[in-house]
C-alpha cells in the first residue's frame, strides 16, 4: 500500500518536473560556456561550436536549424546527431562550420519536434542564434582596426586646437558662434543616441526585439567619443563668456533651427511615452535624434565657411582642428570600404548613413577650409575684416 503511493507520488512529482522545466538553448565555444552569439570566419577556415541544452525532455526532441534569410552560400555547417534523446536533463552537440565566401549569415535553432510536431511551450531557442561574418583576410581585418583607432584619436583630439587657440589668443573672434552653437545641439543628440543604445535595458530591448539577430550599432568607444566631445564643446563654449568676443553672436536663423529640433525633440518625447499609441517607442526616439546630428551636420560648418568668406581670413579657426578632422573623416569613410570589401557587404555603407555621411561632410567642408587658409587667405593671416568691414590685426 505504501510503496504504491510511493511510486504515484514519484511519478507526479517527475510529470511536474517535465512540465515545469524549460528546456533552454544556446551556442557557445568549444574553449568555454559562456554564451556565444558572435564569430568571425576566414574563407575556407573551418571552426567548431556547441549547441547545449539544459532541461529534462520526455519523448525525444529534434532540431531544426536554418539560415536567417536563407543565406547559404556564406558558409555551410554539419551538426551532430539532432536529437535531444528522451530522459536526459542536459546534453550538447557539435557544430562545425566552414567558410565559402565573404559575407554575413545567421544560424538558428529555428523550431522542436517532438513526434513529428512543432513544439509550441516549454522551451526557450531565443538566444540560439549565432551571427558569422566571413572574411576574405585576417590582415585586413587588422587594418580595418588599426584605421579605426587612427579616426578615433584623430576625431577626439581634433576639439583641442581650437580650445587651445582660444586660450592663447583670449580670444574667440574667428570662431563662429553658430557653428558652435549645432555643433553643441549635434553632439548632445548623439551623446543620447549612443547612451540610450549602449546603456538603458528598455532601449536595448526593443532594438532586440526589433532586430533580434542585429548586432547593437553602438560600442564603447562610440560612447566615450560622444561623451567627451559634448564636454569639449561645452568647454569651448565657456570659452565664449571669458575671452573677447568682438560683437559675435548666435544669428536669429541658428536660433530658429536650435528652437525648431528642441520642439522637435520635445514632440518625439512626448509620442515615445505612449507607444501603443503612435507606434513611436524609445528606439524611435534615439534614432530620430542620430538624424537630427545628421541634419546638423549638414548644416553646421556652413556658416563658418561663409564668415571666413566675408571676413576673408580665417584667423581665429584653427587649422589644426580642420587637419584632425579631416584625418578622422578620410579613416571613418576608408574603414567602410575596407570592412564593405572584406565582408562583400557594399550595402553596408548606405546602411549605416549617419557614419558616412559624417565623414564624407567632414572631408568636404575640410577641403573648403583648407582652401580657405592656405590658399585664398593666405597673406590675412597679420591683419583681418571684421564683420562691419574694420581692418584689424591679428595674434595668431
Amino acid at each position: 500500500m505504501y510503496s504504491r503511493i510511493l511510486q504515484l507520488t514519484s511519478c507526479l512529482l517527475l510529470l511536474s518536473l517535465c512540465t515545469a522545466s524549460k528546456i533552454e538553448f544556446h551556442f557557445e565555444s568549444t574553449s568555454s560556456d559562456a554564451l556565444l552569439q558572435d564569430a568571425s570566419l576566414e574563407v575556407h577556415a573551418k571552426s567548431t561550436f556547441v549547441l547545449q541544452a539544459n532541461g529534462y525532455v520526455s519523448p525525444d526532441v529534434d532540431l531544426i536549424l536554418k539560415f536567417d534569410d536563407n543565406d547559404t552560400n556564406v558558409l555551410t555547417y554539419t551538426l551532430s546527431n539532432m536529437t535531444y534523446s528522451a530522459g536526459n536533463d542536459s546534453t550538447h552537440w557539435s557544430l562545425v562550420t566552414t567558410g565559402m565566401e565573404p559575407g554575413h549569415a545567421v544560424i538558428i535553432l529555428s523550431d522542436l519536434e517532438e513526434n513529428g510536431e512543432i513544439i509550441t511551450s516549454n522551451y526557450s531557442i531565443k538566444d540560439a542564434f549565432i551571427r558569422f561574418q566571413v572574411f576574405h583576410s585576417a590582415p585586413l581585418n587588422v587594418f580595418s582596426d588599426v584605421i579605426g583607432w587612427i579616426y578615433f584619436a584623430a576625431w577626439s583630439i581634433s576639439f583641442y586646437p581650437q580650445v587651445y587657440l582660444n586660450w592663447r589668443r583670449k580670444s574667440v573672434v574667428g570662431l563662429n558662434f553658430d557653428y558652435l552653437s549645432l555643433n553643441f545641439a549635434g553632439f548632445l543628440c548623439y551623446t543620447i543616441y549612443n547612451i540610450g543604445l549602449f546603456w538603458i535595458p528598455e532601449i536595448k530591448k526593443e532594438f532586440r526585439e526589433a532586430h533580434p539577430y542585429d548586432i547593437l550599432p553602438v560600442e564603447v568607444n562610440d560612447v566615450i567619443f560622444a561623451i567627451h566631445a559634448l564636454c569639449v564643446t561645452i568647454a569651448t563654449i565657456v570659452q565664449v563668456f571669458m575671452y573677447e568676443r568682438g560683437g559675435q553672436r548666435v544669428s536669429h536663423v541658428t536660433k530658429a533651427i536650435l528652437s525648431l529640433c528642441a520642439l522637435a525633440a520635445l514632440i518625439f518625447i512626448i509620442v515615445a511615452v505612449v507607444p501603443t499609441v503612435t507606434g513611436f517607442n524609445w528606439l524611435s526616439l534615439v534614432y530620430a535624434l542620430s538624424y537630427v546630428k545628421l541634419g546638423i551636420t549638414v548644416i553646421k560648418y556652413i556658416p563658418q565657411a561663409w564668415m571666413n568668406f566675408k571676413r576673408k581670413s580665417t584667423v581665429g579657426w584653427s587649422i589644426g582642428n580642420v587637419l584632425l578632422d579631416f584625418t578622422g573623416g578620410s579613416c571613418s569613410i576608408l574603414q567602410m570600404f575596407v570592412l564593405a570589401y572584406n565582408f562583400n557587404d557594399w550595402a553596408s555603407i548606405f546602411l549605416n548613413p549617419v557614419k558616412f555621411w559624417l565623414g564624407a561632410l567632414s572631408i568636404i567642408f575640410d577641403i573648403i577650409f583648407m582652401v580657405q587658409h592656405y590658399c585664398l587667405y593666405k597673406q590675412s593671416r597679420s591683419s583681418y575684416q571684421d564683420l562691419n568691414g574694420s581692418t584689424e590685426s591679428a595674434d595668431e
